[in-house]
């Protein structure tokens, strides 16, 4: 990212456009800018030219912004989403598919300079680890190796990491996107709100119809309820790992 980031600022409304652009030229981070006024526009520029972060309007005629970044997420190497919009309530879906930021119009510069720090931050992520998490906390962003979270717990529009060394960190998720996105990494979903690294699972226990599997957190163990829909799921990929 030496010459700064390649961005792409999709939106229907010229207006919006130009002010967008023009906050973004003043940000020494951003290199080069290109524009899209429609969702087949902006999906054609993607196939032709490499981009690091997409701006991206929700509600525009014909192709959604969400539906674009549905899209996106099929690419080898998608870009950074942060969705623009006048309206919240697509925030969920936002993060669900991975969005970097969700900016509200109208626009305010110190606010589009901290979407333009999280998609370097994200980038330098990226750089130093595949199997790195950001977290922030107080404003300070720090990165945590997958490998040694134990467990994801869904609450709200949240999901707490918990670490084997003890600590757990609340990000910005949807349960079902990690599920999807760690499964190779050695995640399987036990329960509608839970996620356990099986490479932390020291015990799996079976009585009376209730299965529970224990991993290790902090100086203890920690006992998770398994679902009873999940549980054949839990006893395949076990016996996958048996020698």
């Amino acid at each position: 990212m030496t010459d700064g980031l390649r961005v792409l600022v999709v939106d229907d409304e010229q207006p919006v456009l130009d002010e967008l652009v023009w906050l973004l030229e003043r940000d020494d981070r951003v290199g080069t800018i290109a524009t899209a006024r429609s969702g087949t526009e902006a999906l054609r520029r993607l196939e032709v030219g490499d981009v690091d972060a997409v701006f991206l309007d929700v509600a525009m005629p014909g192709l959604t912004g969400v539906e674009i970044a549905r899209l996106l997420r099929r690419f080898q190497a998608p870009p950074r989403i942060v969705f623009v919009t006048a309206h919240d309530d697509h925030a969920v879906d936002a993060f669900e598919l991975g969005a970097v930021d969700y900016l509200l119009k109208p626009l305010r510069e110190e606010r589009l300079r901290e979407s333009v720090r999280r998609i370097v931050a994200d980038e330098g992520q990226s750089e130093a680890s595949d199997d790195s998490i950001a977290v922030e906390l107080g404003g300070v962003t720090r990165f945590v190796s997958r490998a040694t979270i134990t467990h994801a717990e869904a609450q709200g529009d949240y999901v707490r990491l918990h670490t084997a060394a003890g600590p757990s960190h609340l990000v910005r998720a949807a349960l079902g996107g990690l599920a999807d996105d760690w499964a190779e990494a050695g995640f399987l979903r036990i329960h509608r709100s839970l996620l356990v690294n099986l490479h932390h699972v020291i015990e799996i226990r079976s009585a009376e119809g209730r299965t529970v599997v224990v991993v290790a957190a902090g100086d203890g163990t920690t006992e998770l309820q398994v679902a009873r829909r999940h549980t054949a799921a839990l006893r395949e990929h076990v016996s996958e790992r048996s020698p």
